[in-house]
């Protein structure tokens, strides 16, 4: 039996066809993000169905494990739908303060769903896509996989949950992929612990294992500057190559939200899933108010010219207090609006 939900009315879209399917087979249920000319991307009436989904199926008993998946062979899910955001950060749409707020109460209910939950992360898994599979009890990779959380290019920092998932990555690693955002296939995703299971072809060696020594050893610092420094410090042949992509990729990243999502991930790694999700509810008001991240949406997504102008555009001009009201508290604890994550 398969099911068809439109989120269209929901998210004011007029594009035909339903953004959800689902199908139940026995005790199983599958929903598949249905918008493969936008790589699955996630518009806010695609949460709310899923939400709406997750919480029919814990009661029913009919259903035991649910299975998500994406449409089209070549996503997954690529994240949120950055081009809405851009034209609702330029309207002033408080739409997209409701979104952040209920993709993160929707992913927290994945990492604690009391049912099992499969996430096959076939093809492109980037940021809102992570935020879906990270919480999954199982997560599947396949030879088409391509992951990654690159949030620091479009002015953002890692979020829906990378301030828990990517501080617990073994040694730095998650730190490299937090603030650089590389790429990674499906060795490194489970050698990182961000994936559980490969169906495919045989599982090459991961290339973040041969890196590791060379990325512990750069990542570990406590500012960015450092980092920056060690790493065009690097004079091994077989680091050399890979030390000048880094550095590359990191003078391309907002200067601010590199330094907001270092402090970010070290803060992560002490805190509990709630309180990660709290604070980066907190931190992505932040950055919406910002600039920054109107300026990479732009840059990067809607008119490609890949030329942001940030502010500011160096390093060393990254106001400390300005970082610092990121992570100062907009609410207090009894009025967050994720109050009710236990």
């Amino acid at each position: 039996m398969e099911e068809r939900l439109s989120a269209a009315a929901a998210d004011g879209r007029e594009d035909a066809g339903p953004e959800l399917l689902v199908e139940h087979r026995g005790t199983v249920a599958t929903i598949t993000l249905n918008r493969p000319a936008r790589l699955n991307a996630l518009s806010y009436g695609m949460l709310e169905g899923l939400r709406e989904r997750l919480d029919a199926w814990e009661r029913d008993d009919r259903v035991r494990t649910i299975v998500l998946r994406g449409a089209g062979g070549k996503a997954f899910c690529a994240g949120g739908d950055l081009r809405t955001f851009h034209e609702g950060m330029r309207t002033g749409d408080d739409l997209q303060r409701r979104y952040f707020a209920v993709e993160y109460a929707l992913d927290y209910r994945i990492h604690t769903y009391p049912k099992p939950i499969v996430a096959v992360m076939d093809g492109i898994v980037m940021g809102g896509g992570m935020g879906l599979a990270q919480g999954a009890s199982l997560r599947i990779v396949t030879d088409r996989t391509r992951m990654a959380m690159p949030e620091t290019a479009i002015g953002l920092f890692p979020d829906v949950g990378g301030s828990w998932f990517l501080s617990r990555v073994p040694g730095e690693v998650g730190t490299y992929l937090g603030l650089a955002g590389p790429t990674i296939g499906a060795a490194d995703a489970i050698y990182c612990g961000l994936a559980d299971v490969h169906v495919g072809a045989r599982l090459p060696e991961p290339e973040l294992a041969a890196l590791r020594p060379a990325i512990d050893r750069h990542f570990a610092h406590d500012s960015v500057a450092a980092i920056l420094g060690s790493l065009e410090s690097e004079e091994r042949p077989e680091c050399r190559e890979w030390a000048g992509r880094t550095l590359q990729a990191l003078h391309k990243r907002s200067p601010t939200m590199l330094v907001v999502t270092l402090e970010q991930l070290r803060r992560g790694a002490k805190l509990s899933l709630a309180e990660c999700f709290r604070m980066e509810l907190n931190l992505v008001h932040g950055a919406l108010e910002h600039g920054d991240f109107l300026e990479g949406v732009r840059a990067v997504i809607v008119e490609k010219d890949n030329r942001p102008r940030w502010r500011p555009e160096r390093l060393g001009e990254v106001d400390p207090a300005v970082v610092r009201k990121f992570f100062a508290p907009r609410w207090s604890a009894a009025q967050h609006p994720l109050v009710s994550l236990p």
